[in-house]
Order: structure tokens, then sequence, then C-alpha cells
């Protein structure tokens, strides 16, 4: 049976830290710690600046949800603008911007996108080593 955690935050951007810290305390209840509990941080942080830099719909919520499978780990972010999908973008070096979903695919064992009837969710996905959960 999967374990899985929710939570919610404002689409703000000042609200990207209590994404990664609730990340980082559900992991570590997991016993998922180490190198694993690092890339899904920073997933996190990268998939959530981008829901709440990208979502058009006002006063708008964007979920998280962490689930955990078997050898499995996925992490899930959804917000309700359904029809605004991820691109991987090629920046050129000046640019600022525009690396969050390589650096999610380097990180990740999978990722990728799905659309509901009312959100979109871009998840990752990660294989759990021997010594985690």
């Amino acid at each position: 049976m999967p374990t899985t955690e929710t939570f919610r935050i404002p689409t703000r951007s000042h609200h990207v830290p209590t994404a990664r810290h609730h990340v980082r305390k559900i992991l570590a209840d997991w016993g998922i710690t180490d190198d694993l509990a690092d890339r899904a941080i920073l997933s996190v942080n990268e998939l959530v600046t981008n829901a709440v830099s990208h979502c058009r719909v006002g006063s708008a919520r964007v979920r998280v949800t962490l689930i955990l499978c078997d050898r499995e780990l996925v992490l899930e972010v959804s917000d309700p603008d359904r029809d605004h999908l991820p691109r991987p973008r090629d920046p050129g070096p000046d640019e600022e911007g525009g690396r969050g979903l390589a650096l999610v695919a380097a990180l990740a064992d999978t990722w990728g996108h799905r659309r509901g009837p009312y959100t979109k969710t871009v998840w990752a996905c990660f294989t759990l080593g021997a010594t985690e959960a």
C-alpha cells in the first residue's frame, strides 16, 4: 500500500521555501535521507518555482504530493493552469532562468506531466536505493 502525503501552498514565490521544508520533513519521517532526499528537495524547489512563476490563475494554490510505493518515490506538483504545459528550454549562457526542467530531468529517474480536468501535474520519479525506506 503506498504512503502518500499532500500539502498546498499559495502561488507566491516566497512560499517555495515552505514547500522545501515540508518535503524535507516528510522524507525524514519516511527515513529517506542523503542523496535521494537532496535530489527530491531540489526537484520540488524547481517544480514549485515553475508553478508559482507561470500559473496564470489568480488566488490559486499549488498542490505538492509525495507518494512512496515499493522502491519508488513520486513527487507531483499540481496547479490549476492546465493549459500552460511545461516545456524544457535551452537558455543561453547569460540567461538567469530556464534550466529548472533540465535540472529535474537530470535529478530524477523519469519525469513528465499530465493534464487533468482542472489542473496540470508535473511529476518526477526516483528509485530508492538499498539504504532508503
